[in-house]
C-alpha cells in the first residue's frame, strides 16, 4: 500500500504565508510527477502546481509567482509554500503523486492522493 499524508493547513489572514507538506510511504518504487490540487466548496478540483522527478515545476495562472512547488526525492516529500495568500486561496488541498509500486499486490502504476488539508484565507 501507498500512502500521502499532507499537512500545513489553517487559518490565515489575507496576505499572509501558509508552508504545506506532503509525505508518501508505503512500497514505493519510484515516483514521478508530483502535484497539489485544491478544491473550493461547490468548485471542480483543480491543480495548483505540479513539479516532475527532475524539478521541472508549473503553476496555474491564479498562484504563478504567490506559490512555491518543491520536492525531496530523497525523502519522498512534496512541499507548497503559500505566500500572498487571499481569501479564493481557500481550499481543501490535496498532495497527489503518479507512482510505481510493487507490493503484495505486485507491481502497478498508479496516482495516489492525500486525504486533503484545509487552508482557509480570511479575516
Amino acid at each position: 500500500q501507498v500512502h500521502l499524508v499532507e499537512s500545513g493547513g489553517g487559518l490565515v489572514q489575507p496576505g499572509g504565508s501558509l508552508r504545506l507538506s506532503c509525505v508518501a510511504s508505503g512500497s514505493i518504487e519510484r515516483i514521478h510527477a508530483m502535484g497539489w490540487y485544491r478544491q473550493a466548496p461547490g468548485k471542480q478540483r483543480e491543480l495548483v502546481a505540479g513539479i516532475t522527478f527532475n524539478g521541472g515545476t508549473d503553476y496555474t495562472d491564479s498562484v504563478r509567482g504567490r506559490f512555491t512547488i518543491s520536492r525531496d526525492n530523497a525523502k519522498s516529500t512534496l512541499d507548497l509554500q503559500m505566500n500572498s495568500l487571499e481569501p479564493e486561496d481557500t481550499a481543501v488541498y490535496y498532495c497527489s503523486a503518479d507512482l510505481e509500486s510493487d507490493g503484495n499486490s505486485g507491481y502497478q502504476t498508479f496516482v495516489s492522493w492525500g486525504q486533503g488539508t484545509q487552508v482557509t484565507v480570511s479575516s
